[in-house]
């Protein structure tokens, strides 16, 4: 996988922010299964993710070089 989600899990915990939470702000719990499963995102639900965390998007996603 070349983007990783670890920043997001990251970023929720410090902000101790649980996926139940997220889903009461009106986050789908089914984007939010399948973010963790690694699958893509758009940049729509990227942008709700940053303003429901009020976050930036490096706190949500991260390149990885698969070579490293």
């Amino acid at each position: 996988m070349m983007i990783s989600y670890e920043p997001l899990f990251e970023t929720m915990r410090k902000k101790k922010i649980t996926s139940y939470q997220l889903a009461k702000m009106g986050f789908a719990r089914s984007t939010y299964y399948s973010i963790q499963q690694g699958n893509s995102i758009s940049t729509n639900t990227l942008n709700q993710l940053c303003k429901l965390l009020q976050c930036t998007v490096s706190d949500i996603l991260e390149y990885k070089d698969e070579e490293n």
